[in-house]
This record gives C-alpha cells, sequence and structure tokens, in this order.
C-alpha cells in the first residue's frame, strides 16, 4: 500500500521560508511523477510544482523563481522548498504521487504566511 505524509507546514512572516517534506512509503518514487498542489479557503485545490521521473519540472506561474521542487531518491522523499512566502500562499498543502493508473495523496499540511 502506498502512503504520502506530508511535513514542514507552520506559520512564518511574510518574505520567509518553508521547506515541505513529502515522504513516500510502498513504492520507490523513481517510478512515479511527483507534484504539489495546494488549497485555500474557499478555493479550487491547484497544482503549484511538478516533477516527472525524467527529471522535468514545471510552476504554476505564481511560484516560479520562488518555490523549488526536489526529489532525494534514497530517501524516497521529495521537497517543496518555498522561499519569498507571501500572505497568499496560505493553504493546505498536498503532495501526489502518479504511478500508471493511480495517483496517490497525502493528507495536506497547513502553510500559513502572515503578513
Amino acid at each position: 500500500q502506498v502512503q504520502l505524509v506530508e511535513s514542514g507546514g507552520g506559520l512564518v512572516q511574510a518574505g520567509g521560508s518553508l521547506r515541505l517534506s513529502c515522504a513516500v512509503s510502498g513504492r520507490s518514487i523513481r517510478f512515479g511523477a511527483m507534484g504539489w498542489h495546494r488549497q485555500a479557503p474557499g478555493k479550487q485545490r491547484e497544482l503549484v510544482a511538478h516533477s516527472t521521473t525524467g527529471g522535468s519540472t514545471n510552476y504554476a506561474d505564481s511560484v516560479k523563481g520562488r518555490f523549488t521542487i526536489s526529489r532525494d531518491n534514497a530517501k524516497n522523499t521529495v521537497y517543496l522548498q518555498m522561499n519569498s512566502l507571501k500572505p497568499e500562499d496560505t493553504a493546505v498543502y498536498y503532495c501526489n504521487y502518479i504511478s500508471g493508473p493511480y495517483d496517490y495523496w497525502g493528507q495536506g499540511t497547513q502553510v500559513t504566511v502572515s503578513s
């Protein structure tokens, strides 16, 4: 059974940084695409960053230049480094792992950015 556990969220002031982690168990992340998504209150969930098995990455326009997605295959963990945080980045952040027809999600971690 594949499980994803996010961590690293918290309260930070605008301009600060956080690093989110998504630990995957049950299957190697080498075999799937990984993504970070977020959902703010009253808004739809949106894709923030995506990483393919081939190493390609892409980002939402709103976070380009500030967020970086990375993988540590040895730890089977994906990270989201978030710099220059803004109050509008406040949301619950989720990671997902896509392998073939399967799409697995974590439980989410809250990020709150104060102005």
